[in-house]
């Protein structure tokens, strides 16, 4: 799906909300100077500055997303679709589609650093938009702590004299420098190591098609499409409800709004590319994997302790442990910089609710040389700290984190969803009433079945979080309405 770009009576809408936005937003459309494409603007407050291109967006999402990340859910997935986890990747990119659309259609609307905050801000009101970004926030601030302990685990697999949390400490020590240094920097770093996982991919499909045209494959080639034995529609329906959690952290990109050097239609494009590109990624190397798995659907149903490594057992019996190691050198440090790019995020998730009023306005000061929002940066940090060392030492710490970073982003897509339809159906935006409404209810319907899906620990912790955000709601409220500067 492509972002509808032709309707004039959209545009004119879209252009006259602008006109209403925050004086910190930037236009829709337009010719900008280059002043204000940098974010520096003489006798102005220092702002983001406009670095990024369309490529470093795509970088940012596909890093986030990790190229690789379905190696770890291989075996888990074709179990559980009955080894037709290829089509269980193609639907789960259409699924996902269609909250890209949404994305895609708010981004232009309101380009914002904060994004779903933002959006739901201008389309449901002030209210709920705090309550979206305060969710969202549960993702954005969860997925570093969780990314930086899988590079912990990994490190400790390597290095086991050294603990876990150690490993983790310095990853979250490195990722925050690292945003410190500017958006620019980072951009830098993300392309390197985004080019080195692809780079392995291609290896990995090239070594693979050598073994399958030289030996021939482990099942029928139809099968990673059809199934092993039959198809069977309730496991592969279970499946793309797990799937779709592969392609979380492509909608950081829309935070990174007020960093790109064009008009917003660049973020709408960088989304929907980027998640084009990520499942194509991700059924080719599920359909190779399948195809050369010497393990059964059916064993690793029956034997779910060695559904994590099937994966990488498949390398090093079907192309050669040279094969699992480079994997797993890369899977050690890869991490990292999803952390990095996930720590931005949510720093300008900070930012922009700060700015905005919601948090602290100290969140949204901007260093005048690297254009960061610093104080966001080094707050993401510290709160990162705490809880990754915390879940380090637990033993079902990884499991914990990756259920609630699962709610806190599933319960903001909700809110984009509805943003969409408050945006332009409620609020007289757009022509085309049964496109505005159709869309998003397919999406957050498909959001619904995933929600179910999650684990019930991590649907408390959902619950308690947003419980503490109306909470901080009311709170500020309160001391608005009594403060005499009010």
């Amino acid at each position: 799906m492509l972002p509808d770009n032709n309707s004039s009576h959209d545009r004119g809408a879209e252009g006259r909300s602008a006109g209403r936005m925050d004086p910190a937003s930037r236009p829709v459309d337009g010719e900008r100077s280059a002043e204000a494409r940098s974010g520096r603007v003489e006798g102005a407050a220092p702002g983001l500055h406009r670095s990024l291109s369309l490529r470093d967006l795509v970088v940012y999402g596909l890093l986030f997303i990790g190229p690789t990340s379905t190696m770890g859910t291989f075996g888990v997935l074709d179990a559980r679709s009955h080894g037709a986890i290829a089509l269980a990747y193609l639907l789960a990119t259409v699924a996902v589609a269609f909250t890209a659309w949404s994305y895609a259609r708010m981004s232009q609307a309101v380009p914002q650093a904060g994004s779903v905050f933002a959006y739901a801000s201008a389309g449901l009101g002030r209210r709920p938009g705090f309550i979206a970004g305060w969710m969202l926030g549960l993702d954005y601030l969860f997925m570093p702590a969780l990314m930086s302990l899988i590079l912990g685990i990994a490190a400790h697999q390597l290095f086991g004299a050294v603990p876990v949390w150690v490993f983790t400490g310095c990853g979250i020590l490195l990722m925050t420098l690292l945003n410190l240094a500017g958006v620019r920097t980072t951009a830098t770093v993300s392309f390197v190591i985004l080019a080195v996982e692809i780079a392995l991919l291609a290896v990995f499909v090239v070594a693979a098609v050598v073994v399958l045209v030289t030996h021939g494959p482990q099942r029928g080639w139809l099968s990673p499409l059809v199934g092993s034995g039959g198809f069977h529609l309730a496991g592969v329906l279970g499946a793309v409800s797990v799937a779709v959690l592969s392609f979380l952290g492509f909608d950081a990109i829309a935070g990174f709004a007020e960093e790109t050097t064009g008009s917003s239609r660049g973020v709408a494009r960088a989304l929907m590319f980027c998640l084009t590109l990520a499942g194509a990624l991700f059924v080719i190397q599920t359909y190779l994997g399948a195809l050369l798995s010497p393990r059964t659907p059916e064993y690793l149903a029956a034997h779910p302790d060695d559904q994590g490594t099937a994966f990488y057992q498949m390398l090093d019996s079907q192309i050669g442990t040279w094969m699992g190691t480079a994997v797993t050198l890369v899977k050690t440090i890869g991490p990292v910089f999803s952390a990095m790019v996930a720590q931005a995020a949510v720093s300008r998730l900070m930012y922009g609710m700060a700015r905005a009023g919601s948090l602290p306005k100290g969140l949204s000061r901007v260093d005048p040389r690297t254009g960061t929002p610093r104080n966001a940066v080094l707050v993401s940090g510290a709160a990162t700290l705490v809880i990754a060392v915390a879940s380090a030492v637990r033993a079902d710490g990884l499991g914990l984190l990756s259920s609630m970073v699962t709610v806190g982003a599933m319960v903001g897509f909700l809110f984009l969803h509805a943003t969409v339809i408050g945006y332009y159906v409620r609020g007289r935006r757009t022509e085309q009433r049964v496109r505005h409404t159709v869309i998003p209810v397919v999406g957050g319907a498909v959001i619904l079945i995933v929600l179910s899906q999650a684990a019930h620990p991590a649907l408390v912790v959902g619950g308690l979080w947003l419980i503490a955000g109306a909470i901080v709601l009311v709170s500020r409220e309160r001391r608005a309405k009594h403060s005499p500067a009010e």
